[in-house]
């Protein structure tokens, strides 16, 4: 553990919590993806399966069960409780075109070929990719709410901090993980065209 990976994390949950605040207050989740929801769901779970064959520590494993909760909690705000204000017409994202070619880079190129190994290195890839549905929503409606660009904002600090993160790692523990970090810099790019989204449409 380092001042990074605690202080992407708390970034991680911040945007999270920024999110559910926003559909409880407001009871709308317009403007929202609930396809990167979904994604985001289906990376949380994908990589903490770990949950029941390992154990880390208190902060680790609290931290996987807060991410699965709130991940959980958002897909049926969005797609039960408030579902009549889910733009489901401008949330038209292809989500095969993202699973598809993860699933197969996963099982091509991993640390070991076995199912938990596979499953973490599928969440990775996909979450690197799980924001485009989002950033597709806001490109094609031309709209984007305050309170979702602070979410989207803290999201891409929380990925540039883990960036930091792999850096002190490499010169201080000379440990590198090859999948996360391009994962995590391709992740990063994606949120580079938001702040660019951001800045020229004055949010």
């Amino acid at each position: 553990m380092n001042i990074f990976r605690i202080l992407g994390d708390v970034s991680h949950l911040l945007a999270i919590i920024i999110l559910l605040m926003k559909i409880l207050k407001s009871k709308s989740c317009a403007g929202i993806s609930g396809k990167s929801q979904i994604l985001f769901a289906l990376v949380f779970t994908t990589r903490y399966l770990d949950l029941f064959t390992t154990f880390i520590s208190v902060y680790n494993t609290v931290m996987k069960v807060i991410f699965l909760i709130c991940a959980y909690v958002t897909v049926y705000m969005i797609y039960v409780k408030f579902r009549k204000t889910f733009d489901s017409e401008n949330d038209s994202f292809r989500l095969e075109f993202l699973l598809v070619p993860v699933t197969g880079l996963s099982f091509l190129e991993n640390h070991s070929f076995t199912p938990l190994e596979i499953l973490w290195t599928f969440s990775i890839y996909l979450e690197s990719v799980a924001i485009l549905p989002q950033l597709f929503m806001i490109s094609k409606t031309g709209e984007a709410e305050t309170i979702t660009t602070h979410y989207l904002f803290f999201l891409g600090l929380y990925r540039a901090l883990y960036i930091a993160n792999w850096v002190w790692r490499y010169y201080m523990e000379s440990f590198y993980d090859q999948i996360a970090v391009v994962s995590g810099v391709v992740q990063t790019i994606f949120y580079c065209d938001f702040f660019y989204l951001y800045v020229t449409k004055g949010r």
